[in-house]
């Protein structure tokens, strides 16, 4: 009798253990739409429903906070000609930002907002600024035009700031950081080409994130541990005339959609919103200056595509990122440091 007693409760408790790892194992998934982006977050294990629900929270909270066209947001109102407390969540992201325009020389710009709105980028309203036109604007660009008073931030006259660029990998931080703190153990979050990774991958192994191809399909996969990898492309947000692409990530200097010979860049690294703004940097750079930029820096690690079709790719991505099979003949360069 006691030796089935005793299998009985062996089997019991193998029962128990199975149920309680597929449940661990099982996953959730949440998609809306913010930030002007679809957002889809994907979570395992029990504590997923309401850490899906806080990270949505979370990530809305930021739009509200940070939305250049939401006319309540803290941005719009500074923009406006209102202050803004820097130690709030939008100061405390306009002086990340600052730090990275300084940092990059200036090719991560969160001003270059009446530039941006002047092309339509914002608005829908596509069209093509004259030459004159953009000078007069980049008078009203630039951070020498952000105020610190105490402790309150204000612009001048004109100017405005746009965290467009730094936006989305922040909330997928936020995001991250809200699904951790509800229990959540295992995570992907994907923000509009902003994909935000927590813990393991379920069944172990690195995360597998594909990286899109100008032209659809994938550029290739990257593994990657917890952290961010973020893509900005010339195919995300543009028009055409005449059979001329113009696309929304311009170069600082001239207000145009910055011609650097890059398609898209590919950024991993611990943190969303600094990968994100790295992205735009990187694209503005072009692939001489983005190269020298993170050997000097030991900055966050890229994946370039030019627009001749060659790949650059950082040495310590070399090994995690796979290029896909439609683009096996590809020149692939490795940047050492």
């Amino acid at each position: 009798m006691k030796k089935y007693v005793f299998g009985t409760v062996v089997l019991l408790a193998a029962a128990l253990l199975f149920l309680r790892h597929r449940e661990n194992g099982k996953r959730h998934e949440l998609s809306f739409f913010a930030m002007d982006t679809p957002v889809t977050l994907t979570a395992y294990g029990p504590a997923a429903p309401r850490g899906l629900r806080d990270a949505e929270e979370a990530v809305r909270k930021i739009e509200r906070e940070l939305s250049v066209t939401m006319p309540t947001s803290a941005v719009a109102r500074l923009n406006t000609g209102e202050t803004l407390p820097a130690a709030s969540a939008a100061g405390r992201a306009i002086t990340a930002a600052l730090e990275l325009c300084a940092e990059t020389d200036g090719a991560f710009d969160p001003t270059l907002y009446p530039a941006l709105r002047a092309w339509g980028f914002t608005t829908g309203e596509y069209r093509v600024p004259s030459r004159d036109e953009l000078t007069e604007l980049l008078k009203q660009c630039g951070v020498r035009h952000l105020r610190r008073e105490g402790g309150s931030l204000r612009l001048e006259a004109g100017a405005m700031i746009d965290l467009g660029g730094l936006g989305k990998g922040l909330a997928s931080d936020v995001a991250a950081q809200a699904l951790k703190d509800a229990g959540v153990e295992s995570a992907v979050l994907n923000l509009g080409g902003n994909v935000r990774t927590l813990g393991a991958r379920p069944g172990g192994g690195r995360w597998r994130i594909g990286v899109r191809a100008p032209e659809d399909g994938l550029l290739g996969v990257i593994e990657t541990d917890e952290g961010a990898v973020v893509t900005s492309g010339n195919y995300e947000r543009f028009f055409e005339r005449d059979g001329v692409r113009y696309w929304h990530i311009l170069d600082p200097k001239t207000g145009e959609p910055a011609r650097s010979g890059v398609v898209s860049v590919t950024v991993c690294g611990p943190n969303g919103e600094r990968c994100d703004a790295l992205s735009t940097a990187y694209f503005v750079m072009g692939p001489q200056k983005a190269a020298a930029f993170w050997k000097e820096r030991g900055s966050e690690s890229f994946v370039m595509l030019t627009d001749n079709g060659d790949l650059f790719v950082c040495e310590d991505l070399a090994g995690r990122f796979t290029v896909d099979q439609e683009r096996k003949n590809a020149k692939v360069t490795v940047i050492r440091r």
